[in-house]
């Protein structure tokens, strides 16, 4: 399809960059309105400096480790094959400012929450719930506003300098946002879920003391985590889904509509700032009212407004039919002969904006504070451990069976409309994720809403400033958190699945385009395109190997994950344990444990976790591809969306159910704090802990890494499995490469102690 820009595709493009700026200067705003509240008083301020000092040292030790990789992609990426050379540089060069897109959000999300949490705090302190609510929102309401600024921004910029070629450079802006968006989500979830684990197993279990109490040494390290993993990560991970949404809209609208489709998806997000802005502005505490129904409020309205508008855009600025080069071949019975585009386009953006707001309902049933299936796991605490773990297990399976049936239900609708086209159907896919990308504002200010007020609760506990009515504000919206958080969870998942799906399709469109261009015999060249054909159909042996293989790399993606977790929550706990046993004033406060040693613990060892699931996530496509054929690897992909969402789900729900049961037991149900259903409900949770905030999370950047990987190498595939160019001894030998570098990470990860430090892990055992 034809790209032909005039001053009508200029004047849209340079619209939708003016509102890109103009929700980083709401961005700007709301910050300045957060940080002119007081800071609480100085004990809180020293807690809280800690906390932003423990944060920006990790973060600027992991940007420094993740340079690496962001320098080795950038060559990698500039030596694949492009159309022409302006291709592979732009290609190149937006990657980079992508990967810097995106680790600037993580940082900003960082930096500003561990300034509003003592914000939040103070606010309590004065007994103004709904002051609080509002600082901990607009917190998250900068980092929302910072993500669709940049992400509109970048890919305006993109489509502005590049226009026909837009579509491959944005590859190259997608895949350096999703890298970083990855290795953050996993760095950041490793050090806040082992501080998590090994302060609430030592801390709760074994010493009997709160959560957030002073005396514990992981305590600060915990706090810090938050920020890390729920902050910089999670604003990571959306940004990442922003940007890969927008990359698949625009080379499917391309493909589908020439003009018309690479222009009209930048105006959907474009949309979704502007009543992104209103949702935080309508995002205000009313008496007597639950936070959690003011956000879900603000968010309701702001997704009914943006359904509203985008649907009169896409009548107003897409064509009443497809163009003929779409119908060709396509029987005139499936509808697509007659069918007004605008209005397709349209309904594809309503169900993407109502999957969002039903995956907000059905998420925050299962893991609520007082839906039932949250209900009974905290009621299973009066039986042990053991009945709390099986409970929430079978709310993450359940949940996960609703949503990826949810899910599922609205990409076959999806396809329904496109009335028999293959590339207009996935169009309507990527036009959907666009839709849900509506709410991405809203939705960052809600996650960021649940680490903020959950480390203003910390302050509080730790300075020990905060009683009384204020202390019960914070309970309320640190559970309110919990659940923002579980939500946010379950729309970013439906986001991954989406994006997924819509690059799904590139590749194949990548598959054809690299076909077409090879050179050679034309009887050979038929022969292989029959031959390639058919190993796409999934009933194929290699499509059905590679269905397999990409469902086995998420199951290991996770295990690494949780794995990585666990050896670095032993290390918190022997630490931990060795600081009550040789300072013995720590327990009467004549003595202060080291904070800084479990932080160094922390981040040591997330750090050096990450390589293993990064190299499995790039190198298993590679691999498969290479090594099995373009067939193979589209059942890799399409193996690792299904078993991806379900494996997310599952993880997020789980853990999202056991941290609100611990939380409804300790406000005073079946025994409260301290009884033997509170520490059932501390071990549920501290499973739960790398469930929702590590692997699970991790998922959702993990599939669109390994997607847009496969559509980056998919000409070099076809090219040396076909034609003159065809040369099966460099494929086999980057495949075996490439599988000699997973095995080999692999095994250095296992042969690892279970803990870190000076201590040999056996010394350490006898320590504790």
């Amino acid at each position: 399809m034809t790209v032909d820009f005039g001053g009508g595709e200029y004047a849209i493009v340079a619209v939708v960059a003016l509102i890109a700026l103009a929700a980083l200067v709401m961005g700007l705003k709301f910050r300045q309105e957060v940080l002119a509240n007081p800071a609480g008083t100085p004990s809180m301020q020293e807690i809280g400096q800690a906390v932003q000092e423990g944060a920006q040292a990790y973060l600027q030790r992991q940007f420094r480790t993740l340079g690496i990789f962001v320098v080795i992609a950038f060559l990698l990426l500039f030596a694949l094959p492009a159309d022409d050379t302006a291709v592979r540089i732009g290609r190149s060069v937006f990657f980079v400012f992508g990967a810097v897109f995106s680790a600037g959000i993580g940082y900003l999300g960082m930096n500003l929450a561990t300034a509003a949490n003592m914000r939040v705090a103070e606010a309590a302190r004065n007994g103004d719930r709904d002051k609080g609510m509002q600082i901990a929102f607009r917190t998250g309401g900068t980092v929302g506003m910072a993500t669709v600024g940049l992400g509109l921004l970048g890919a305006a910029l993109v489509v502005l300098f590049y226009q026909e070629n837009a579509a491959k450079v944005l590859e190259g802006f997608g895949f350096g946002a999703a890298l970083l968006a990855m290795f953050m989500r996993v760095g950041g979830g490793i050090f806040t879920k082992a501080a998590d684990v090994g302060a609430d197993l030592v801390g709760k279990v074994e010493a009997g003391i709160p959560e957030d109490d002073p005396r514990n040494a992981a305590t600060i390290a915990d706090n810090v985590g938050d920020n890390v993993g729920d902050c910089a990560g999670m604003a990571a991970d959306l940004f990442e889904s922003y940007a890969v949404t927008l990359v698949a809209a625009l080379i499917l609208g391309s493909a589908a509509l020439g003009t018309d489709g690479l222009t009209f998806p930048l105006i959907i997000p474009a949309i979704g700032a502007l009543t992104a802005i209103a949702g935080v502005y309508l995002t205000k505490g009313r008496s007597g009212e639950s936070a959690l129904v003011t956000i879900n409020r603000g968010f309701y309205i702001s997704a009914l407004i943006a359904a509203g508008v985008s649907a009169v855009a896409a009548i107003v600025f897409l064509p009443d039919s497809l163009p003929s080069s779409l119908l060709t071949g396509v029987p005139e019975s499936l509808g697509a002969h007659t069918l007004d585009p605008s209005v397709r386009v349209a309904a594809a953006v309503i169900v993407g904006i109502i999957l969002a707001a039903f995956i907000l309902w059905l998420t925050g049933y299962f893991t609520g504070t007082e839906s039932e299936p949250t209900k009974n796991v905290a009621k299973t605490s009066l039986t042990g451990p053991a009945t709390v773990i099986l409970s929430g297990i079978g709310v993450g399976f359940e949940s996960a069976v609703y949503t990826a049936a949810t899910i599922a239900g609205a990409v076959y609708i999806l396809f329904t409309l496109g009335g028999g086209s293959l590339i207009f159907s996935l169009f309507l896919v990527a036009m959907a994720g666009c839709g849900l990308l509506t709410t991405v504002g809203m939705i960052v200010a809600m996650d960021t809403f649940g680490p903020v007020s959950d480390n203003a609760q910390g302050i509080a506990e730790m300075s020990g400033d905060v009683d009384g009515e204020g202390a019960q504000i914070l309970t309320e919206l640190d559970a309110v958190g919990n659940t923002t958080k579980a939500v946010t969870k379950g729309i970013a998942i439906a986001t991954a699945v989406l994006a997924a799906t819509a690059l799904f399709g590139s590749y194949y469109d990548a598959i054809m385009e690299a076909m077409l261009s090879l050179e050679g015999d034309a009887e050979a060249l038929a022969e292989a395109g029959f031959l390639m054909g058919g190993s796409l159909l999934v009933y194929d042996p290699r499509a059905l190997v590679g269905i397999i293989i990409g469902g086995c790399v998420v199951f290991m993606f996770s295990g690494l994950a949780i794995d990585a977790v666990t050896r670095a929550a032993g290390a918190i706990v022997f630490e931990v344990r060795r600081q009550f046993r040789e300072k013995p004033g720590i327990m009467n406060y004549t003595e202060k444990p080291d904070y800084a040693r479990v932080v160094d613990i922390c981040t040591k060892d997330s750090l050096r976790e990450l390589a293993t699931p990064g190299l499995l996530a790039i190198l298993a496509p590679i691999a498969v591809g290479f090594g099995l054929g373009v067939g193979a690897l589209a059942g890799y992909l399409a193996g690792a969306i299904g078993t991806g969402v379900l494996m997310a789900v599952f993880l997020a729900n789980s853990g999202g159910a056991w941290d609100n049961a611990k939380k409804l037991v300790e406000d005073g149900h079946h025994g409260g704090k301290g009884s033997e259903a509170h520490a059932a409900t501390v071990i549920g949770d501290t499973v739960g802990d790398p469930f929702k905030d590590t692997a699970g999370p991790a998922i959702n950047p993990l599939i669109k890494v390994m997607n847009l990987v496969a559509l980056l190498i998919a000409p070099a595939i076809v090219a040396l499995s076909y034609g003159d160019s065809a040369n099966d001894l460099i494929r086999w030998g980057i495949a075996l490469v490439a599988v000699a570098l997973i095995v080999v990470a692999v095994v250095i990860t296992k042969r690892r102690g279970t803990a870190i430090g000076d201590d040999s892990p056996a010394e350490q055992a006898q320590l504790g």
